[in-house]
């Protein structure tokens, strides 16, 4: 067989008339139960330590924090929003009226349409509310109406309640990358998971579903567990959980 002869080489699925993604632009997203804003100091950063305060665990699997008093904390939030590595948003509860935590874009890639969410960190207030699961999905609401191809999520491999809400919100499982840093003087293992654009019609109404008030009794208390909403679609399950 000639060179000529051979088969050609499977080169992958074609993307064709792709274009790049948009960056985040600050525009704030609003929800039911949560809204988002760009993250900023004077207005955000006095309440969020407020939220924060005396529950340094929250920043155990985070490479900064915790912060000694709500000066510091103003002032890293202020050089951290001129990172433009970064797109932070504050999140508001509006079931409690109070900014209760932050989330983060980051590895920004508009060329190949891929972007994480990360440097999650919901005060003990937000976190197992409808304003938290409302808060990603509003993220990622916006990740695949812009046109992006993938979402990406990582953790600490340690981190097993950051792992278990990646599987809950319907990101797939995609290994782990072993020593992949070191923070705060210790060994990091990372835990990948994605969600990808084919997914995400299923999974969005898998998410609208359980947000709908329905989904809950007049305590609050959910019917259907968005896990059970969002397995059907995932394609690869956390093997440690």
């Amino acid at each position: 067989m000639t060179t000529s002869d051979a088969p050609a080489p499977d080169l992958g699925e074609p993307v064709n008339g792709w274009s790049p993604r948009p960056a985040p632009d600050g525009a704030p997203l609003h929800g039911r139960y949560a809204e988002l804003e760009a993250l900023d100091a004077d207005r955000h950063a006095a309440l969020l330590y407020r939220a924060y305060e005396g529950q340094d665990h929250v920043w155990d699997y985070l490479p900064y924090g915790p912060f000694s008093s709500s000066a510091l904390y103003h002032r890293w939030v202020r050089e951290l929003v001129q990172d433009p590595a970064h797109f932070f948003y504050a999140v508001r509860n509006l079931e409690s009226g109070d900014w209760e935590g932050v989330a983060s874009f980051l590895r920004i890639d508009p060329a190949n349409g891929s972007i994480e969410v990360g440097h999650i960190n919901f005060s003990p207030s937000l976190q197992r509310t409808r304003a938290a699961t409302e808060a990603i999905f509003l993220m990622m609401d916006w990740v695949f109406s812009q046109g992006y191809r993938r979402f990406e999520w990582k953790c600490n491999a340690l981190n097993m309640g950051s792992r278990r809400a990646a599987q809950r919100y319907g990101f797939s499982y995609e290994g782990i990358f072993r020593q992949a840093a070191i923070a705060k003087g210790h060994n990091r293992d990372t835990a990948w998971f994605a969600m990808i654009d084919k997914e995400w019609s299923a999974l969005k109404a898998a998410f609208e579903a359980w947000l709908d008030p329905s989904n809950f009794d007049p305590d609050g208390r959910q019917k259907e567990r968005l896990g059970d909403l969002t397995r059907l679609v995932r394609v690869a399950r956390d093997p440690a959980l």
